[in-house]
């Protein structure tokens, strides 16, 4: 079984964008149609025109804020009817969500397959160590009830995986998707710069760890991203040098330049920039997290990113290392090739299959039929 027409929701702001575009040109290219429903703040020009290289994918912008911006569910009030009216005018045969509280009141003939990235929820947990204020509660709620709505769920690693279920409880129908990129252009030679990417007003990303080991390194480190936050968060850093947000084609150019990529942060369900580096062939300096670890252990260097002496020392080390540096990009790049856009699309294939499957074994809620 496979679906004719996906509709399948992203975002602007974070490393959904670049899977979604990724996923769905790769779906489009073989023959699925795919609208995309967005949602929050919208896309910059350059955005635009990546959506529209896809084959025959349309877009259409949805109102509200997303569900980690908003202050109180009651923002989020009408998503739910505008989403369907969206799928009833286009005959989705499938919802692939990429936020999981979206599939919280959906008419039960849509099959839904309800991508996890991250959470607010997650978030804390991570960065805490504790449950998140009462005032999140509603977070927790919602996006239970979302996973309970899904046909399937998915997961962009283990690790993640283990972190939904010690916050959410047992999670039924629950997988591992891992991300995936396009190939990055990669220069033979690499040059002598630290590169590293990411939301920096986000503490856990975990840009100030990164620009107090930038002090006294012998290579400049360049961040790329952007500096200011939904809710008046911001990062300025003092060694390191603030490239600020970036198209990716301009990214793309320095990752395949970069001699080395850092990646402090401190909660990563996956770390999409660092497999953009490593299909690139950059050495990888990693914060040692437990997605890291599952998914680049034996080809990078760890070190502890809340010790940014310890993050200083291990970049000293590559630096003064050249052959380390080539035998560590070689080994991150075969390891890259595990998370090809093929190997990709043959698993949202299967998954899809499943959920349309689920779907079908389910009485449907007749009321709600329109």
């Amino acid at each position: 079984m496979r679906p004719q027409r996906v509709l399948m929701t992203l975002d602007a702001v974070g490393g959904v964008w670049r899977h979604v575009v990724d996923l769905a040109g790769a779906l489009a290219r073989n023959g699925t149609q795919v609208l995309l429903a967005g949602q929050g703040p919208a896309p910059a020009a350059e955005q635009r025109r990546e959506l529209a290289a896809i084959p025959g994918a349309e877009l259409v912008w949805m109102g509200g804020p997303l569900d980690w911006m908003a202050v109180s569910e009651a923002e989020l009030a009408g998503t739910v009817a505008e989403l369907t009216a969206i799928a009833l005018d286009h005959r989705a045969d499938l919802l692939h969500l990429h936020l999981p509280g979206l599939a919280v009141g959906l008419p039960l003939e849509f099959p839904v397959v309800a991508a996890a990235h991250s959470c607010v929820v997650t978030w804390w947990e991570a960065m805490r160590r504790t449950r998140p204020p009462p005032e999140w509660d509603w977070h927790r709620r919602r996006n239970r009830a979302g996973f309970e709505r899904a046909d399937i769920i998915l997961a962009p690693s283990t690790s993640y995986a283990d972190a939904m279920v010690r916050c959410y409880g047992p999670i039924a129908r629950l997988h591992v998707l891992p991300n995936a990129v396009a190939p990055i252009p990669a220069s033979p030679t690499k040059e002598p710069f630290i590169l590293a990417a990411g939301r920096w007003w986000d503490e856990a990303k975990n840009g100030i760890a990164l620009d107090r080991a930038a002090a006294g390194l012998p290579w400049p480190v360049l961040m790329a991203g952007s500096l200011e936050g939904p809710h008046g968060q911001s990062f300025r850093p003092h060694h390191a040098e603030a490239l600020g947000p970036m198209a990716h084609e301009r990214l793309a150019g320095l990752v395949g330049r970069a001699a080395i990529f850092a990646s402090p942060s401190l909660c990563e369900p996956f770390g999409l920039a660092a497999l953009e580096a490593a299909a690139a062939g950059a050495a990888l300096l990693l914060a040692d997290i437990p997605t890291y670890r599952e998914l680049w252990d034996g080809v990078a260097i760890f070190a502890d990113a809340r010790d940014p002496a310890a993050f200083g020392h291990a970049a000293r080390a590559l630096i003064a290392d050249p052959n380390g540096r080539a035998v560590l990009g070689r080994r991150a790049q075969r390891r890259a090739e595990q998370f090809s856009l093929q190997r990709q699309l043959d698993s949202v294939a299967g998954f899809y299959a499943m959920a349309l499957g689920h779907s079908m074994q389910r009485p449907l809620d007749r009321d709600n039929i329109q």
